[in-house]
């Protein structure tokens, strides 16, 4: 698994071995968005630049960008 924060430091995107991607409020502590769509274990993930996107990369032989305000 892996964790990055978003370039304003306001979220932070983790992945696991569930599949999944979740972006955290991180004043708040509460998850914001569930990203689903991989077939195994999320092993890494990481914001572009401006923020509006998360890349996550898979044990399916995936990557994946996500738009941060839709999960699409």
């Amino acid at each position: 698994t892996s964790v990055c924060f978003s370039p304003d430091g306001r979220r932070l995107a983790s992945c696991s071995w569930d599949k999944t991607v979740r972006l955290w409020d991180v004043e708040t502590e509460e998850c914001v968005l569930t990203l689903e769509g991989h077939k195994d274990k999320v092993v890494c993930v990481c914001f572009s630049p401006d923020g509006r996107e998360v890349a996550s990369g898979s044990d399916d032989a995936t990557v994946r960008l996500w738009d941060v305000e839709t999960g699409e």
